[in-house]
């Protein structure tokens, strides 16, 4: 059984939220009772990296923090090989996606990476993945990063991204932060811990629209965009590379 977050159940000073070994050591139990949907997402992404990993090519994981996307394709492939490159800038974490891989032998080609996203060099790849990534990046650094995402990628490959999102639309932005909050309390957390984790992301995690996710990956070039799963604020998004 994975351990509680309690991290926010507390009084006192707020600090800005990071990935760090507190927030590693309960991550999971804290993503399955804040991201709707979040195991069957990926899944999908799974299923749809299997479908479109091209033999000989890299699956890169753009912040992959303890390796819940790698085990479960792990699973998804069985005893196909492929190739994947999982970074990450949290110690904690990529220190737990190393214990979580070491068992399986025959997935040798999976190689976790210290490092910010930003700094490193993609190429030859058929599959990139950044799940509730990007929000985390500044904005200013976000078409730079997409647009070196789609020229990493060979014709056919595909980018898997999932985002939290708000709406254009002030009442439905409204509506997405009550049910948002209602999904939270219905897991377990109380109105303390909601309100004091919303405070620690401020200015972390910096939400954009789906209008400026899909401007910007048309910018960079991909032409074939669909959204594949939708909760309220959380999105995601397959782009194919022609």
């Amino acid at each position: 059984m994975n351990p509680k977050d309690t991290i926010f159940n507390t009084t006192g000073d707020i600090t800005p939220f990071e990935f760090n070994e507190t927030v590693a050591s309960v991550f999971d139990d804290m993503i399955s009772r804040s991201v709707p949907n979040y195991r069957e997402v990926l899944t999908q992404q799974a299923r749809l990296a299997e479908k479109f990993y091209q033999p000989g090519t890299t699956i890169y994981d753009l912040g992959c923090s303890n390796g819940n996307f790698a085990l479960t394709l792990i699973q998804r492939m069985k005893q196909k090989p492929f190739t994947m490159t999982a970074v990450d800038n949290s110690a904690p974490m990529i220190d737990l996606f190393k214990k979580r891989i070491s068992g399986f032998d025959s997935h040798s080609g999976i190689t976790p990476v210290l490092s910010d996203i930003r700094g490193i060099s993609m190429t030859g790849a058929s599959v990139i993945v950044a799940n509730l990534t990007l929000q985390f990046i500044p904005a200013a650094d976000r078409d730079s990063l997409v647009k070196s995402i789609y020229n990493a990628l060979l014709p056919g490959g595909i980018f898997l991204l999932t985002e939290k999102t708000v709406n254009i639309d002030a009442d439905f932005s409204k509506l997405q932060q009550e049910f948002y909050y209602m999904f939270k309390e219905e897991n377990g957390y109380s109105l303390l811990e909601i309100n004091r984790k919303r405070e620690a992301l401020e200015n972390v995690l910096v939400p954009e629209t789906v209008e400026a996710h899909i401007k910007r990956l048309r910018a960079a070039g991909f032409s074939a965009i669909e959204i594949y799963h939708k909760w309220f604020h959380f999105t995601s998004f397959i782009c194919r590379k022609d």
